[in-house]
């Protein structure tokens, strides 16, 4: 019988997925894990997988068309049967498939035969032949990115060699084709100069004005902050941490476990921190609803990860469930390997989901301070900067010493003042015995 292939749900606020690119046409053959089409979704631009063996019978989405959660991609036919008469049957199913589309956007795609994967990371580059590689049905592999900046710059990818997965030809491929070094220029930055007596010129700044569509990821990202910061009522507390103390245990512990390849970051003290600290203050591990405020219990921290630009960048959040009974080790080896995922292959739904508390950190790049936006439903977010070197106060003498910035940001229809300084002073405590975490 004829195989349908759907929108599946990739995360817990997709409701539609745009189709970017077909890779095959009506017609050809696929095996179980051939590449049908590219998939934007509010996440990420997806990779289209087939899970059945057959023939593309019929192409139901045409490329641009967005569709919602469960719609109706295209139709495959099993080995024996007919194409043609697959396609037809197909074809009149075809508007009454898009008409239960749009009643309803949250259709289950559970019954699809096809998932969504991100493109894993380009390895390192390494020279090769100097053609594209192709599929066996003569499609030359090339990322949706990389085949837009080609079509842009007026760049013949079938003469580009793939650095990517499997000779995939990606971003940076098509850039590197493009290059053109500028006549007489020095390092990009400034012309050679031509004499002693004459001052350095530097070279023009051409900067290109365009217009940058918004992707689905990003028009959920706009959706939710716009949403969070005009229907909750944010207030921030802000508390700073004595970090030598944690410092130093943490380089102890680290240099114990070296041998068994065990790394503890300062944002795994203070996930654990967190927690411990939640559990303390239950009435801040809750979320306001129209009936009710709902307290939690348990205490799921989501620790946000930033995705590269290559990912059409944004923000994730993976969920570490039941962190209050996670242990140091434990929750670094997760949050490793959901923030691995996230930026390679892309999260599951049930990985985004279920969090009541948020942790933001900056401080690996250097940010002192900052206020992080409330994620909904949940009732507050810890933005957290960095274990900078700064002169302190110890002991009325001012010295050198490590502070870190803990600001809370709190949804006040929940959350009151006193009770979110009782919380940061909980927090603070652990950071500054940071022992007491360990046992």
């Amino acid at each position: 019988m004829p195989i349908e292939i759907t929108m599946p749900r990739l995360s817990d606020t997709m409701e539609e997925g745009t189709l970017i690119k077909w890779r095959v046409k009506e017609g050809d053959a696929v095996k179980s894990g051939d590449v049908l089409a590219d998939v934007e979704t509010d996440k990420a631009t997806m990779e289209l997988q087939a899970f059945d063996d057959g023939k593309i019978a019929k192409i139901v989405a045409p490329e641009g068309e967005t569709l919602p959660v469960g719609g109706l991609i295209c139709v495959l036919a099993e080995e024996g049967e007919n194409v043609d008469e697959v396609a037809k049957s197909a074809g009149s199913g075809a508007s009454s498939t898009k008409k239960a589309q749009g009643e309803s956007k949250a259709a289950s795609s559970e019954s699809s035969t096809a998932t969504a994967v991100a493109e894993p990371p380009p390895p390192e580059v390494s020279p090769g032949a100097p053609t594209a590689k192709t599929t066996s049905s003569g499609n030359i592999k090339v990322s949706p990115v990389a085949r837009k900046i080609a079509e842009e710059r007026g760049v013949d990818i079938s003469r580009i060699h793939g650095t990517g997965p499997d000779g995939r030809i990606i971003k940076r491929d098509v850039l590197a084709a493009g290059e053109v070094p500028a006549p007489g220029s020095s390092n990009g930055n400034f012309t050679k100069t031509q004499s002693s007596s004459a001052a350095p010129k530097p070279t023009p700044v051409k900067l290109e004005s365009k217009l940058i569509p918004v992707t689905n990821m990003r028009k959920t990202i706009a959706r939710r902050l716009l949403e969070s910061k005009t229907t909750i009522p944010h207030f921030t507390v802000t508390v700073n941490v004595n970090a030598d103390p944690l410092l130093e245990l943490r380089s102890i512990i680290n240099k114990q476990l070296e041998s068994q390849g065990v790394k503890l970051s300062v944002n795994d003290f203070v996930v654990r921190a967190a927690a411990m600290s939640l559990v303390h203050h239950p009435l801040c591990n809750t979320s306001w609803t129209d009936h009710g405020i709902q307290q939690h219990g348990t205490v799921n921290v989501g620790v946000a990860v930033a995705l590269p630009a290559e990912k059409g960048g944004g923000l994730v959040v993976p969920v570490l469930h039941d962190t209050q009974n996670v242990s140091l080790r434990d929750i670094s080896a997760e949050t490793k390997r959901l923030a691995k995922k996230a930026r390679e292959t892309g999260l599951t739904a049930d990985e985004m989901s279920g969090g009541t508390f948020t942790i933001s950190n900056l401080g690996m790049f250097g940010v002192d301070h900052f206020e992080a936006i409330i994620n909904p439903p949940q009732a507050a977010i810890l933005a957290v900067g960095g274990a900078n070197e700064k002169p302190v106060v110890r002991n009325g003498q001012v010295v050198v010493g490590h502070e870190m910035a803990c600001t809370l940001s709190a949804d006040h229809r929940v959350i009151d003042g006193a009770m979110a300084a009782e919380l940061l002073q909980t927090l603070k405590e652990l950071l500054e015995n940071p022992a007491a975490m360990v046992v």
